[in-house]
């Protein structure tokens, strides 16, 4: 009887163990590929629908990975890096947000995806709407978090922010002034843009972006992509005149975005839900990750 028993025990623990390595997700995987004429550095993990992910400003692909824990478990989930950013390649430009949506969409291209779900947090929600845009029949659900969306109603009204100065701030005396300064730089937004600074980006997150921006051609790259806005602006009033229908989801802080950016999605898409999430400011998968991350699982199903 006694043997028995430990047969069953050992068959049940043996059972558990099985079932808990199933729902744990795989370590995501660093890739690389050429797509659009750009080297582009990617994570990607899972099986199953695939989900795009970009990354903002200030920022690399590294800030998916709790979210990537969770939709991989279900999910094909890629998470470039931009053109410009982290390990990706370099080019002189352009940095519209249509060619860096471009990019992306080579990237699924040459990786067989035929449709996928995408989100965009900061600049890569410009560049998750550019995307949509192109290829709505590409694109079957689509996230924005926090940010705005150049040349859509009031959108001047953001860009033309005294506190948000950073938006005009690129040319060679920003990149001389900044240069070897990158942490103190980023410091601004990590604080000043948070609800609280203590709960947005973790000491280790910061030493990580610092280094990564401070590598040759990073700085002047992201300056780029503020440089295009105007050029952004056009293209997007274009896009805004075609609304897209496919379901979209608005994530903003409370502290930041607010409605802003949920009104700006009400003219360029049909199908949206907005949700301003409460005490939080720009950095919401660090800021609000316990509200952020099953809001954007269950969005995603």
């Amino acid at each position: 009887m006694q043997g028995k028993l430990t047969k069953l025990l050992s068959l049940a623990a043996l059972l558990f163990c099985t079932a808990l390595g199933a729902a744990q997700a795989e370590a995501p995987k660093s890739q690389f590929a050429e797509a659009n004429g750009v080297r582009l550095h990617y994570l990607t993990a899972g099986k199953g629908d695939p989900i795009i992910l970009m990354h903002g400003y200030a920022e690399t692909s590294h800030m998916w990975l709790p979210l990537i824990a969770e939709l991989s478990k279900d999910h094909l989930v890629i998470a470039p890096d931009l053109r410009g950013f982290g390990k990706s390649g370099l080019p002189a430009g352009p940095y519209t947000k249509s060619v860096m949506a471009q990019d992306v969409h080579a990237l699924a291209v040459s990786l067989g995806i035929k449709s996928a779900k995408i989100v965009g947090h900061d600049i890569g929600l410009m560049v998750a709407y550019a995307y949509a845009a192109q290829y709505p029949k590409e694109v079957s659900k689509i996230a924005l978090m926090d940010a705005f969306l150049p040349g859509v109603g009031n959108w001047k009204d953001v860009w033309l922010l005294r506190d948000l100065w950073h938006f005009h701030f690129y040319g060679e005396t920003p990149l001389a002034l900044v240069k070897g300064r990158e942490r103190t730089y980023f410091e601004h937004f990590w604080n000043d843009f948070a609800a609280d600074k203590t709960k947005s980006l973790s000491e280790a997150d910061r030493k990580f972006y610092a280094n990564e921006y401070a590598q040759e051609g990073r700085m002047r790259a992201g300056f780029e992509v503020f440089r295009a806005f105007e050029k952004d602006a056009v293209d997007f009033a274009g896009y805004a005149k075609t609304p897209l229908t496919m379901p979209m989801l608005v994530l903003t802080g409370e502290k930041a975005s607010g409605e802003f950016l949920i009104q700006q999605a009400r003219l360029v898409d049909s199908n949206v839900e907005g949700v301003v999430i409460k005490n939080s400011g720009h950095w919401l998968m660090e800021e609000a990750t316990a509200q952020v991350v099953p809001k954007l699982v269950q969005f995603l199903k």
